[in-house]
C-alpha cells in the first residue's frame, strides 16, 4: 500500500508522513488523554510504530526537537530504521534556534519552526528570530519550514520568508498571541471556518505544503477527514497524521487505505 511520494528539495517524501504528537502526549483532546498517551508511548512502541509505517512503504517522521525524541531516534536508528526525520522546534527549549540546533544535532532531514512560534511571531509583527533560524537551518543543508495554526502566517511567509516547504493546520484551536507553546488542558476550538481559509490559502502558496490536524485531533471521523484532503491535497503536498494504535491497533492501514480511496475518487 502507498501514496506515491513528493519532492522537498533533494528530499523524497512520502505523502503520509507519521506525526509525533501522540508520542509525546499531545492529544489535543484532554490532560487524561495526554496522560493516557504517555503512558501507552513507551520507547519500545514508538518504534515498532515507525517500523511498520516503513514495512507500509512510509519513509518520514515529523516530532519535535526535544531529548525525548533525539534519544528516541537515535536507538530506531541504531537498530536499523530507515525513516526520515522533520524536526519541531520547541518553544519550550526557550529561542527557536535552540530547537533548531537540537534538530542539526540529533540528524533531522529537515527542521521547521514551531506553529506555536510563527503565530506569536505574527502577532507581534517580529520574525528577526525566525529569518535567523531559517538561515541557520539552509547553512546546515537543509530544508527549512515553518508551521502555523492560522492561514495569515502563510501569507506573509509566502510573500517574504524564504523557506522549502509549510506545515499548514486545517485549524486554529487556541490563540497564540501571549504566548507560543500549548496549554495542557486548555478549552480548544476546532472551527470549519479555519479549515476553510487554511485550504484556500494552501491552492496559493509556492511551495510544498505539509497538511496537519486533519482530523481535528480525533474529532472528525476518518472518512470524512481524509475525503476533505483528497478534494485540497495538490500533487506536491503530503498529509501528517498522528496515530494511537491502543484505539485501533490497523488505524494506520486504516487511513491510508481511507486516503488512497478518496484520493482516487477525486481523480488523484
Amino acid at each position: 500500500m502507498s501514496l506515491g511520494t513528493t519532492q522537498f528539495g533533494a528530499l523524497t517524501v512520502s505523502r503520509f508522513i507519521i506525526g509525533g504528537n501522540p508520542f509525546s502526549g499531545f492529544s489535543h483532546q484532554s490532560v487524561a488523554r495526554d496522560t493516557a498517551m504517555r503512558h501507552y508511548f513507551t520507547a519500545e512502541r514508538i518504534k515498532d510504530v515507525l517500523l511498520h509505517a516503513e514495512r507500509l512503504g512510509l519513509n518520514t517522521v515529523i516530532s519535535r526537537a526535544d531529548h525525548h525524541v533525539m534519544r528516541l531516534l537515535l536507538e530506531y536508528w541504531d537498530g536499523g530504521g530507515k525513516m526520515q526525520w522533520f524536526a519541531q522546534t520547541c518553544p519550550e527549549l526557550g529561542s527557536i534556534l535552540n530547537g533548531v540546533n537540537n534538530g542539526l544535532h540529533g540528524g533531522a532531514s529537515a527542521i521547521y519552526v514551531h506553529g506555536g512560534q510563527m503565530d506569536y511571531a505574527l502577532a507581534h509583527g517580529n520574525f528577526t528570530e525566525v529569518r535567523d533560524a531559517i538561515a541557520r537551518i539552509h547553512d546546515a543543508g537543509l530544508p527549512a519550514g515553518v508551521a502555523g495554526h492560522t492561514y495569515r502566517v502563510f501569507e506573509y511567509a509566502d510573500a517574504h520568508l524564504d523557506v522549502d516547504f509549510y506545515m499548514c493546520c486545517y485549524y486554529n484551536p487556541t490563540p497564540r498571541e501571549q504566548q507560543a507553546g500549548h496549554v495542557a488542558g486548555a478549552v480548544e476550538l476546532f472551527l470549519e471556518e479555519d479549515r476553510d481559509n487554511m485550504v484556500r490559502t494552501i491552492a496559493g502558496l509556492r511551495k510544498p505544503a505539509i497538511h496537519y490536524k486533519v482530523l481535528a485531533a480525533g474529532r472528525t471521523p476518518p472518512a470524512d477527514a481524509f475525503a476533505f484532503v483528497a478534494q485540497h491535497l495538490r500533487p506536491q503536498d503530503a498529509v501528517c497524521v498522528g496515530l494511537y494504535p491502543a484505539d485501533n491497533p490497523l488505524m494506520l492501514e486504516e487511513d491510508l487505505r481511507l486516503l488512497e480511496e478518496s484520493l482516487a475518487r477525486v481523480g488523484c
